[in-house]
């Protein structure tokens, strides 16, 4: 950890209240729009795709104006304030439609913030030490998630769970929202303007364009994938009880908090290429432990949930740091490209399971993410 700058440090606390807010409503969400709301399995979807597709533009744009403007911090910390004063009015709303409104703020926030957060953290990484840097702060990041689920199942199962009391979880990610805000405005420095390209320089380059293509096997990757709101409604169709899902969201996030920074390590000495195949091989597995329809074949599911997030986002969070000349852009484009292609994947697989069932959904997603692991073996291993 020594070769960690203190600012990391920083951005790391912020992720981890940040991401406690989020893991306290992420796995309540589906339901609360299910069941709660008496909303249907496509509506999840919509919301699904409308608050991970919203936040895509922003991306892109946030990431242009890190490079082209030198404008970083601020838009940090007005990502973060967007996150955590939306959140808390999600247990306002009495129908979808206001739901997949506070949503895509809620990740408008986040798109404003994504790009410019990990230019700061390239630009406070030390010399052949990305992999580790992201890895850290990744660590950090999920560390907030798993105190955040294990806060939600503490809640449900003392308090029980009846419609009040999922608002009231909605109501008090307040304080760990707003703990985050005051430390990024506050505590973290912004960069030093010399690595900011200038205006007059300032183009995409062969080397962004070339990671750019490289980031196209991830983004079809996610057209696939299930995500989240979709592991969570699994869960609930073979019989794991409300009160126990937070801890299936514990075993992802304690899966990602215990591996995170030892998959740094080995990006920066093995490459993230290799540590990308691993990613989506867990990928593959996690949806096919689901297909199985077994309540303990999904527990273990969580945890190659887990591993595939967690190797996918540093290798590739790194592989940007090696590779691009102007990172703010091109962190801007992969997570737009994350976003896009996540919400196209969410609308397409809520529409299938809710006209032709969840297993139909599961062995599209199977057959989508099997394909394009073999087609990544052959583009990257077969000529050697």
């Amino acid at each position: 950890m020594k070769n960690i700058d203190k600012n990391v440090v920083m951005l790391g606390w912020v992720s981890f209240f940040t991401d406690m807010a989020s893991a306290m409503i992420n796995p309540i969400l589906p339901i609360f729009v299910v069941v709660v709301l008496h909303q249907g399995m496509d509506k999840l979807g919509i919301i699904v795709a409308i608050a991970t597709f919203v936040s895509y533009a922003l991306r892109l744009l946030s990431g242009y104006i890190s490079d082209w403007y030198g404008i970083v911090k601020p838009l940090v910390v007005g990502g973060y304030a967007l996150s955590a004063l939306s959140k808390p009015l999600i247990g306002f709303s009495h129908g979808y439609k206001s739901v997949a409104a506070l949503k895509a703020f809620e990740r408008l926030g986040k798109g404003m913030r994504s790009a410019p957060k990990d230019l700061m953290i390239s630009s406070y990484s030390k010399a052949n030490a990305s992999g580790k840097t992201f890895g850290f702060h990744k660590t950090m990041d999920i560390a907030g998630e798993l105190s955040g689920t294990l806060i939600l199942f503490g809640l449900l199962w003392y308090f029980g769970q009846s419609e009040t009391v999922i608002r009231t979880v909605f109501y008090a990610t307040l304080i760990p929202g707003i703990i985050g805000l005051i430390i990024v405005a506050f505590f973290v420095r912004d960069i030093p303007k010399s690595v900011i390209p200038s205006k007059q320089t300032f183009m995409l380059t062969k080397r962004d364009k070339q990671t750019i293509v490289s980031l196209l096997f991830y983004f079809l990757f996610l057209l696939f994938v299930f995500s989240d709101a979709f592991f969570t409604m699994q869960a609930k169709e073979v019989g794991i009880a409300t009160a126990l899902i937070p801890l299936l969201f514990v075993v992802s996030t304690a899966t990602q908090t215990l591996t995170s920074y030892t998959f740094g390590i080995f990006i920066d000495r093995i490459g993230a290429k290799h540590v990308l195949l691993f990613a989506y091989v867990c990928g593959v597995a996690a949806q096919g432990l689901l297909y199985l329809h077994d309540p303990i074949f999904t527990w273990v599911a969580y945890a190659f949930l887990g591993l595939f997030t967690v190797a996918s986002l540093n290798a590739n969070r790194a592989f940007i740091s090696e590779h691009a000349d102007n990172r703010g852009s091109v962190y801007g484009v992969f997570y737009a490209g994350v976003a896009l292609f996540g919400a196209v994947g969410a609308y397409i697989s809520g529409m299938i399971w809710e006209h032709f069932g969840m297993q139909s959904s599961l062995l599209f997603s199977l057959a989508g993410t099997s394909l394009l692991m073999l087609l990544f073996t052959v583009r990257y291993y077969g000529r050697s």
